[in-house]
């Protein structure tokens, strides 16, 4: 009995411990998780240590002379706290804050009341998109404001008193071009990426999409510390400091005083002509280096509107088109390097009129009976090409095509380099679809693949890769290259590429170039005038070009290309009459500048372009004339004067002037576009 009783005891003891010692674990438990929440929770305490970010900038974009193209810089906010300011003291704050920012007073104001009229007591945004002056200066206005007393302190819900003031904060980073719409669209734009509260620029077209990665801001930056009773960082032992990366700065070939040059020619040289637009590119023949790529569709990056919208696209890669005549020294290249025809190799070209089967007919303007294979490309013989492509078998055309960088990216650095197109082989090996291409129809390409073609006629056969942008360079002054996705070809051999260079020296002794010649200098080239293809025919508008090379004695040698789009002018949509007349002056201005040096030293300056129909622009006539070949700090200023108003005189009807045959032209084979493809 006692000994049950002794069980009985001993047992509830021990259900009593267990109990104890349950809850013991419990109590242990809660203060556990209380203490790791505590820990774990945002805790509005005053930090005993502050942060102040500097953020990395992209690099900029310069010119081979040095000059800035493109260049970032910060945008900052600038925020107050409603409930922080004394209200005794507001007025002066506000006066002071518009003096400061340049906002008025009536519109800072506004910012204190919501849409009830109502003061706002939360954070007030009181200017976006400052600029790093604006800020340095609101920020030495936000200390003083302090020494004043402007700013009382506020009890947070935890009892605790803050005093707010007004801070500048870093909002983003916007792209600046402050020379406007020089070299545009070669230079590209940007759009806005967001970081979170913080944006940033990124490329979208040109240089800024190309090498994107490169240029755009690499690591952050930032200042930790102990702060002050104004949350000030205090330097000393325990502060850490870690600088900022920014992107890598882009130094391009292009001059820009030889830029600007190009670019203020092209423009009058559309309006006299009434273009649509003209592209031109200029580059040193050994090395691609590129000194100038101009076209007349030109736009402010930083301020794009709804017209600017066609011009964005980079047209130099981005615009394939039917090449015309230009392509003939390709194909006699082709025949040459096969040895299947010589420079003297004698054709008959039927009179200029040569029928393929039944229904086709290919014609030229000069009419004779035969020609040298020499002869075909200076007068420009559709009859005879089409003869010396009929030397190459199928297979032998095509990939002579390819070997030029036709149907393949140019490789050239820009965000987008479309390919082209050229006829498949089981077309090649009909007789009428070699012709056509032989003559530059049935093809696409574009001008960035025959700028980089016709550098193998004044480089050994070596077609190189156009290169706008020479290196990169970090903050430390390193430079890095890129090698060309595509990179250089081996077009021809060395002597069938010089026995071309020396036939386009005679297409401007005595052919259809003869208005690009230079005394003093080695001047070689070829026109092309190609119909328009609209809904599978070709209508009544052209492609005028001109591609070739001008040289020195002393070795500089650079390939130059020039691009007309639909000249409406009479007879202007004539390579000679257009593309030809802008080739030499670009060769004018070549010279001027000393990067080509003629034997007998410099001619006078050209005569001025004229425009016989200026437009009204705000109801002033304006007149392309050019006077005078500007400096380097008159190139952005110039403005066209008003012409002066005559009085009206009336005059007599004139006859209608005769319908003129020029000498020396291209006739282009009136074939349908499906024919041709």
């Amino acid at each position: 009995m006692n000994k049950n009783i002794e069980n009985l005891a001993l047992h509830q003891r021990k259900n009593k411990i267990t109990f104890l010692f349950i809850l013991l674990i419990v109590a242990i438990a809660i203060f556990l998780s209380s203490v790791l929440k505590t820990i774990l929770s945002e805790r509005h305490i005053p930090s005993q240590f502050a942060i102040r970010h500097d953020r990395s900038l992209r690099g900029d974009i310069i010119s081979a002379d040095d000059y800035t193209l493109s260049r970032s810089q910060k945008t900052y906010q600038a925020v107050i706290r409603g409930a922080s300011i004394d209200p005794a003291k507001r007025e002066a704050f506000v006066r002071l804050f518009s003096i400061y920012s340049g906002i008025p007073e009536a519109e800072v104001l506004k910012k204190f009341k919501d849409k009830k009229g109502h003061d706002i007591q939360g954070n007030i945004v009181l200017a976006r998109d400052i600029t790093f002056k604006s800020a340095m200066q609101l920020k030495d206005l936000a200390y003083k404001l302090r020494k004043l007393g402007a700013f009382k302190t506020i009890k947070t819900g935890s009892g605790i008193e803050v005093l707010y003031g007004l801070d500048i904060i870093e909002s983003g980073e916007t792209r600046e071009f402050p020379l406007s719409d020089v070299m545009s669209p070669v230079l590209g734009y940007v759009g806005k990426k967001p970081e979170g509260r913080y944006t940033r620029p990124e490329g979208k077209k040109g240089l800024e999409r190309k090498y994107d990665k490169h240029i755009t801001s690499k690591k952050n930056g930032y200042f930790k510390g102990e702060r002050d009773v104004i949350a000030s960082i205090i330097h000393n032992k325990k502060s850490i400091q870690m600088t900022r990366v920014d992107g890598m700065d882009l130094h391009l070939n292009i001059p820009l005083a030889f830029q600007r040059r190009v670019e203020l020619m092209i423009d009058q040289m559309k309006a006299s002509i009434d273009a649509d637009e003209i592209l031109v590119g200029v580059m040193e023949s050994h090395t691609g280096k590129v000194l100038a790529l101009a076209s007349t569709e030109r736009y402010d990056p930083k301020h794009i509107t709804q017209k600017d919208i066609p011009a964005l696209n980079p047209k130099f890669s981005e615009y394939p088109y039917e090449a015309g005549s230009v392509l003939k020294p390709i194909t006699l290249a082709i025949a040459l390097d096969h040895k299947v025809v010589t420079p003297n190799t004698w054709f008959n070209t039927y009179n200029g009129r040569m029928k393929i089967g039944k229904r086709r007919t290919i014609t030229d303007d000069e009419k004779f009976d035969s020609l040298t294979a020499t002869n075909i490309i200076v007068h420009s013989s559709n009859v005879g090409i089409s003869q010396i492509s009929w030397k190459l078998t199928g297979q032998e055309f095509r990939e002579g095509l390819l070997k030029f960088g036709l149907a393949k990216p140019s490789g050239i650095d820009l965000s987008r380099d479309l390919p082209g197109q050229v006829k498949s082989l089981r077309l090649l090996n009909n007789n009428m679809h070699r012709a056509n291409s032989s003559y530059g129809y049935g093809m696409l390409v574009t001008f960035a693949q025959l700028f980089k073609a016709y550098s193998a006629f004044n480089n050994d056969g070596i077609a190189v890769t156009p290169r706008i942008v020479n290196y990169l360079a970090d903050a430390e002054g390193n430079h890095y290259t890129l090698e060309p996705k595509v990179g250089d070809l081996k077009a021809v051999g060395k002597q069938a590429a010089n026995q071309i260079h020396d036939i386009l020296l005679e297409v401007v002794k005595r052919g259809t170039g003869v208005k690009a010649q230079y005394p003093g200098l080695e001047i070689g080239g070829k026109t092309g005038t190609a119909h328009i293809a609209k809904g599978g025919r070709y209508v009544r508008e052209y492609h005028s070009s001109f591609y070739g090379f001008a040289n020195d004695k002393e070795g500089h040698k650079y390939t130059i290309g020039v691009l007309v789009i639909r000249a409406k002018k009479y007879h202007k949509y004539f390579a000679s009459q257009s593309a030809v007349p802008t080739f030499r002056r670009i060769v004018d201005t070549l010279v001027e500048l000393d990067y080509l040096k003629p034997e007998g030293g410099k001619l006078d300056t050209l005569a001025p372009i004229k425009i016989d129909k200026p437009k009204e622009v705000n109801g002033t006539s304006q007149t392309g004339t050019q006077t005078k070949k500007p400096s380097i700090n008159e190139l952005f200023k110039m403005k066209p004067k008003p012409k002066k108003k005559k009085p009206k005189v009336k005059k007599k009807p004139k006859p209608k002037p005769p319908v003129r045959k020029p000498l020396k032209k291209e006739v282009i084979e009136e074939l349908s576009a499906e024919d041709l493809f």
